[in-house]
């Protein structure tokens, strides 16, 4: 039972999952709607992936030291995953959005010409999920929420 006490890793999925949790009164406090599909949702502020990797990071320092082969392997992977939570993932959601607008005025096209207009909503289109990535600030916070989270929790168990 060693993974019980993997403190890196305990680390990190309590990141993910305060991040998930975190996202939904953040949300409400903009929207003044609760939202509890942000649990398990991609995209969002503050960004899980970002908070596990930088919780996964700190927890591996704090256990073995900055200057260990194991923390250059943690920080390279934190650096790539916020990267590509940024970029290409973000990128897609952009295209989803293009997308889903063009489905959008093409079934608006199709209920002119057909009548497509009676058919059930989810029987006419599937969007294509828009919210992949992340905007750099959330994954900014992200980091932070992991590093912080961690830094509490070595405080806390020690």
């Amino acid at each position: 039972m060693d993974l019980l006490y993997n403190f890196p890793l305990i680390a990190s999925l309590a990141a993910i999952f305060f991040a998930q949790f975190i996202k939904v009164p953040i949300t409400f406090f903009i929207t003044k709607k609760i939202d509890w599909k942000l649990l398990t949702s991609t995209g969002g502020m503050p960004s899980s992936h970002s908070a596990a990797v930088t919780a996964l990071s700190t927890g591996i320092a704090l256990e073995s030291g900055m200057g260990s082969p194991l923390f250059a392997v943690a920080a390279i992977f934190a650096i790539i995953t916020m990267f590509d939570a940024t970029g290409v993932r973000r990128q897609a959601g952009e295209q989803a959005i293009v997308l889903n607008q063009l489905v959008a005025d093409f079934n608006k096209f199709l209920l002119d010409a057909k009548g497509w207009q009676n058919k059930p909503e989810q029987q006419k289109r599937k969007e294509l999920k828009e919210l992949l990535g992340h905007k750099p600030i959330e994954v900014f916070f992200g980091g932070l929420t992991g590093i912080a989270l961690t830094l509490i929790l070595d405080n806390l168990l020690k």
